[in-house]
């Protein structure tokens, strides 16, 4: 008995990544400082130098900002800060660690979710290849 069944396709086409446009443009500032400094420094010190290559390529950011920790219907200042938010779409997130432990990944996502932010970059600069420092989230 020979059967003949027809194969079925997904009618959905796969999703465009959110932000890719944005978090390419992130991700090759992020490779020209990888680039110029080599891994092995400061947390701090890819930090200033990212905000620098986005200066240089104009990409708007803000550095350290403060987000409130909302706690039964108040607003408390526990001391959090992101490392930089790309045009209010993208959190980033920078390691100089030697290895991404899961608490990085879920501080990045507690960030967004914080904010409201749906994309985030997690970078490690720690890493003789920045692409294998890179870490990309969506919620």
């Amino acid at each position: 008995m020979n059967r003949n069944f027809p194969v079925l396709k997904s009618p959905r086409a796969p999703l465009p990544l959110l932000e890719k446009e944005l978090t390419d443009k992130i991700i090759g500032a992020a490779m020209e400082v990888h680039r110029t400094l080599g891994p092995g420094l400061l947390e701090s010190s890819y930090q200033v130098c990212m905000e620098h290559e986005s200066r240089l390529q104009k990409l708007p950011f803000e550095s350290q900002v403060r987000i409130p920790l909302k706690y039964k219907g108040i607003e408390l200042d526990a001391g959090y800060k992101i490392d930089l938010i790309y045009d209010k779409r993208v959190v980033v997130e920078l390691k100089a660690v030697e290895v991404i432990l899961p608490v990085h990944e879920a501080q990045l996502l507690t960030y967004m979710r914080l904010t409201g932010i749906r994309v985030g970059l997690l970078l490690n600069f720690n890493v003789p290849v920045l692409k294998d420092g890179i870490y990309r989230r969506v919620l």
